[in-house]
Protein backbone atom coordinates (compact mmCIF):
# COMPACT_ATOMS: atom_id res chain seq x y z
CA UNK A 1 0.00 0.00 0.00
CA UNK A 2 1.16 3.52 -0.73
CA UNK A 3 1.68 5.67 2.37
CA UNK A 4 -0.81 8.11 3.83
CA UNK A 5 0.57 11.65 3.61
CA UNK A 6 0.29 13.52 6.93
CA UNK A 7 0.68 17.29 6.62
CA UNK A 8 1.95 18.96 9.81
CA UNK A 9 1.49 22.73 9.96
CA UNK A 10 2.92 23.45 13.44
CA UNK A 11 5.63 21.63 15.46
CA UNK A 12 3.27 20.90 18.38
CA UNK A 13 0.40 19.67 16.18
CA UNK A 14 1.62 16.35 14.91
CA UNK A 15 -0.44 13.24 14.10
CA UNK A 16 -0.72 12.11 17.70
CA UNK A 17 -3.00 9.10 18.10
CA UNK A 18 -3.65 8.90 14.35
CA UNK A 19 -0.05 7.75 13.82
CA UNK A 20 -0.48 5.15 16.59
CA UNK A 21 -3.65 3.93 14.89
CA UNK A 22 -1.92 3.56 11.51
CA UNK A 23 1.14 1.85 13.00
CA UNK A 24 -1.04 -0.71 14.79
CA UNK A 25 -2.56 -1.67 11.42
CA UNK A 26 0.74 -1.57 9.54
CA UNK A 27 -0.49 1.19 7.28
CA UNK A 28 2.53 3.19 6.09
CA UNK A 29 2.56 6.95 6.45
CA UNK A 30 4.84 9.84 5.63
CA UNK A 31 5.06 13.09 7.57
CA UNK A 32 5.28 16.26 5.50
CA UNK A 33 6.56 18.98 7.85
CA UNK A 34 5.09 22.08 6.24
CA UNK A 35 6.07 24.06 9.35
CA UNK A 36 9.73 23.19 8.76
CA UNK A 37 9.64 24.30 5.13
CA UNK A 38 9.56 20.79 3.68
CA UNK A 39 8.57 20.91 0.00
CA UNK A 40 5.03 19.83 -0.77
CA UNK A 41 4.57 16.82 -3.03
CA UNK A 42 3.99 17.72 -6.65
CA UNK A 43 0.94 15.48 -6.95
CA UNK A 44 -1.00 12.87 -4.98
CA UNK A 45 -0.23 9.75 -7.00
CA UNK A 46 2.41 8.59 -4.51
CA UNK A 47 -0.10 8.41 -1.64
CA UNK A 48 -3.14 6.36 -0.68
CA UNK A 49 -4.77 9.27 1.17
CA UNK A 50 -4.07 12.70 2.65
CA UNK A 51 -4.36 13.66 6.33
CA UNK A 52 -4.12 17.31 7.35
CA UNK A 53 -3.39 18.25 10.95
CA UNK A 54 -4.12 21.44 12.90
CA UNK A 55 -2.26 24.72 13.23
CA UNK A 56 -2.56 28.19 14.76
CA UNK A 57 -2.89 30.00 11.43
CA UNK A 58 -6.06 30.73 9.45
CA UNK A 59 -6.71 29.20 6.05
CA UNK A 60 -7.51 32.78 5.00
CA UNK A 61 -3.99 33.98 5.84
CA UNK A 62 -1.77 34.90 2.84
CA UNK A 63 0.66 32.03 3.45
CA UNK A 64 2.44 30.70 0.36
CA UNK A 65 1.64 27.04 0.99
CA UNK A 66 -2.12 27.28 1.59
CA UNK A 67 -3.21 27.41 -2.06
CA UNK A 68 -0.73 24.65 -2.93
CA UNK A 69 -2.21 22.41 -0.24
CA UNK A 70 -5.73 23.27 -1.45
CA UNK A 71 -4.65 22.26 -4.96
CA UNK A 72 -3.48 18.88 -3.64
CA UNK A 73 -6.80 18.46 -1.79
CA UNK A 74 -8.76 19.11 -4.98
CA UNK A 75 -6.50 16.74 -6.90
CA UNK A 76 -7.03 14.01 -4.30
CA UNK A 77 -10.78 14.58 -4.46
CA UNK A 78 -10.74 14.18 -8.25
CA UNK A 79 -8.84 10.90 -7.83
CA UNK A 80 -11.20 9.73 -5.05
CA UNK A 81 -8.32 9.51 -2.57
CA UNK A 82 -9.64 9.85 1.00
CA UNK A 83 -9.01 13.14 2.80
CA UNK A 84 -8.90 13.47 6.59
CA UNK A 85 -8.77 16.86 8.32
CA UNK A 86 -8.27 17.77 11.98
CA UNK A 87 -9.30 21.37 12.89
CA UNK A 88 -7.21 23.52 10.51
CA UNK A 89 -7.05 20.42 8.31
CA UNK A 90 -10.84 20.20 8.21
CA UNK A 91 -10.98 23.91 7.36
CA UNK A 92 -8.49 23.41 4.52
CA UNK A 93 -10.60 20.60 3.06
CA UNK A 94 -13.76 22.68 3.38
CA UNK A 95 -12.15 25.71 1.72
CA UNK A 96 -10.55 23.72 -1.10
CA UNK A 97 -13.86 22.03 -1.93
CA UNK A 98 -15.94 25.19 -1.98
CA UNK A 99 -16.84 25.93 1.65
CA UNK A 100 -16.08 29.04 3.69
CA UNK A 101 -13.97 29.49 6.80
CA UNK A 102 -15.04 32.28 9.13
CA UNK A 103 -14.78 33.35 12.77
CA UNK A 104 -16.70 31.08 15.12
CA UNK A 105 -19.18 32.77 17.52
CA UNK A 106 -16.89 31.86 20.44
CA UNK A 107 -13.38 30.55 20.85
CA UNK A 108 -13.51 26.91 21.86
CA UNK A 109 -10.60 25.58 23.95
CA UNK A 110 -10.54 22.43 26.07
CA UNK A 111 -12.79 19.46 26.65
CA UNK A 112 -16.41 19.51 25.60
CA UNK A 113 -19.03 17.37 23.91
CA UNK A 114 -20.15 17.03 20.33
CA UNK A 115 -23.55 15.62 19.42
CA UNK A 116 -23.68 13.12 16.57
CA UNK A 117 -26.37 13.27 13.91
CA UNK A 118 -28.60 10.26 13.27
CA UNK A 119 -28.84 9.99 9.47
CA UNK A 120 -27.39 7.05 7.54
CA UNK A 121 -24.02 8.67 6.85
CA UNK A 122 -23.65 9.62 10.52
CA UNK A 123 -24.41 6.06 11.59
CA UNK A 124 -21.77 4.77 9.17
CA UNK A 125 -19.06 7.15 10.39
CA UNK A 126 -19.99 7.42 14.07
CA UNK A 127 -21.31 3.92 14.76
CA UNK A 128 -22.84 3.76 18.24
CA UNK A 129 -22.02 7.45 18.81
CA UNK A 130 -24.62 8.56 16.23
CA UNK A 131 -27.35 10.53 17.96
CA UNK A 132 -25.43 10.76 21.23
CA UNK A 133 -23.06 13.27 22.90
CA UNK A 134 -19.42 12.24 23.07
CA UNK A 135 -16.31 13.85 24.57
CA UNK A 136 -14.02 15.71 22.17
CA UNK A 137 -11.12 18.13 22.52
CA UNK A 138 -11.25 21.63 21.00
CA UNK A 139 -8.80 24.41 20.22
CA UNK A 140 -10.11 26.81 17.57
CA UNK A 141 -11.48 30.28 16.91
CA UNK A 142 -12.77 29.76 13.37
CA UNK A 143 -15.11 27.28 11.75
CA UNK A 144 -16.06 25.96 8.32
CA UNK A 145 -19.25 25.85 6.31
CA UNK A 146 -20.12 22.57 4.61
CA UNK A 147 -18.89 22.12 1.04
CA UNK A 148 -21.57 21.31 -1.52
CA UNK A 149 -22.71 17.71 -1.14
CA UNK A 150 -21.22 17.27 2.34
CA UNK A 151 -23.26 15.96 5.27
CA UNK A 152 -22.88 17.25 8.80
CA UNK A 153 -21.98 14.44 11.20
CA UNK A 154 -21.81 16.36 14.48
CA UNK A 155 -22.09 19.79 16.10
CA UNK A 156 -22.44 21.39 19.51
CA UNK A 157 -23.73 24.54 21.19
CA UNK A 158 -20.52 26.48 20.54
CA UNK A 159 -19.89 25.37 16.94
CA UNK A 160 -22.60 24.09 14.60
CA UNK A 161 -20.28 22.23 12.23
CA UNK A 162 -17.95 20.00 14.20
CA UNK A 163 -17.64 17.26 11.60
CA UNK A 164 -18.67 16.50 8.02
CA UNK A 165 -18.39 13.69 5.51
CA UNK A 166 -18.18 14.02 1.75
CA UNK A 167 -17.81 10.67 0.01
CA UNK A 168 -14.61 9.11 1.43
CA UNK A 169 -13.54 12.40 3.07
CA UNK A 170 -13.86 13.33 6.74
CA UNK A 171 -13.40 16.91 7.96
CA UNK A 172 -13.37 17.69 11.68
CA UNK A 173 -13.28 20.92 13.65
CA UNK A 174 -12.48 19.04 16.85
CA UNK A 175 -9.23 17.24 17.73
CA UNK A 176 -9.76 13.49 18.19
CA UNK A 177 -6.03 12.82 17.72
CA UNK A 178 -4.95 14.25 21.07
CA UNK A 179 -2.59 12.58 23.53
CA UNK A 180 -2.03 13.66 27.16
CA UNK A 181 1.40 14.96 26.17
CA UNK A 182 -0.05 17.11 23.40
CA UNK A 183 -2.68 18.54 25.74
CA UNK A 184 -0.04 19.46 28.32
CA UNK A 185 2.11 21.09 25.63
CA UNK A 186 -0.80 23.08 24.21
CA UNK A 187 -1.72 24.29 27.70
CA UNK A 188 1.58 26.16 27.74
CA UNK A 189 0.14 28.34 24.95
CA UNK A 190 -3.14 28.99 26.80
CA UNK A 191 -2.33 32.54 27.94
CA UNK A 192 -1.37 33.59 24.43
CA UNK A 193 -4.46 31.93 22.92
CA UNK A 194 -6.91 33.51 25.36
CA UNK A 195 -5.37 36.98 25.72
CA UNK A 196 -8.00 39.59 24.94
CA UNK A 197 -10.85 37.10 24.51
CA UNK A 198 -13.92 38.56 26.23
CA UNK A 199 -16.45 35.77 25.68
CA UNK A 200 -14.95 32.76 27.45
CA UNK A 201 -18.03 30.54 27.37
CA UNK A 202 -16.16 27.88 25.39
CA UNK A 203 -12.80 28.12 27.16
CA UNK A 204 -11.50 25.82 29.91
CA UNK A 205 -8.65 26.69 32.24
CA UNK A 206 -5.49 24.60 31.69
CA UNK A 207 -5.70 22.89 35.08
CA UNK A 208 -9.32 21.90 34.39
CA UNK A 209 -8.69 20.39 30.98
CA UNK A 210 -5.69 18.44 32.23
CA UNK A 211 -7.64 17.21 35.26
CA UNK A 212 -10.42 15.96 32.97
CA UNK A 213 -8.11 14.18 30.53
CA UNK A 214 -8.00 10.84 32.38
CA UNK A 215 -11.79 10.53 32.37
CA UNK A 216 -12.48 12.06 28.97
CA UNK A 217 -9.73 10.58 26.81
CA UNK A 218 -10.89 6.91 26.79
CA UNK A 219 -14.25 7.86 25.27
CA UNK A 220 -12.62 10.08 22.66
CA UNK A 221 -10.20 7.27 21.81
CA UNK A 222 -13.18 5.02 21.07
CA UNK A 223 -14.60 7.76 18.86
CA UNK A 224 -11.25 8.15 17.07
CA UNK A 225 -11.06 4.39 16.53
CA UNK A 226 -14.53 4.43 14.99
CA UNK A 227 -13.81 7.38 12.70
CA UNK A 228 -10.35 6.28 11.61
CA UNK A 229 -11.52 2.69 11.05
CA UNK A 230 -14.23 3.94 8.72
CA UNK A 231 -11.84 6.32 6.95
CA UNK A 232 -9.23 3.68 6.11
CA UNK A 233 -11.90 1.60 4.37
CA UNK A 234 -11.62 4.11 1.53
CA UNK A 235 -7.86 3.69 1.10
CA UNK A 236 -6.91 1.92 -2.14
CA UNK A 237 -5.14 -1.38 -1.56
Amino acid sequence: MLPVAIFRHAPTEGPGYFATFLDARRIPWRLIAVDAGEPLPEDTREFSGLCLMGGPMSVNDPLPWIESVCHLIREADERHLPLLGHCLGGQLIAKALGGRVEKNPVKEIGWGHILGEQHASARRWLGDFAGHPVSAFHWHGETFSLPEGAERLAGNAHCANQMFALGPHLGMQCHVEMTPEMIAEWCEQWNEETDGVENRAGIQAPETMQAETANRLPEMRRLAEQLYSTWILGLPC
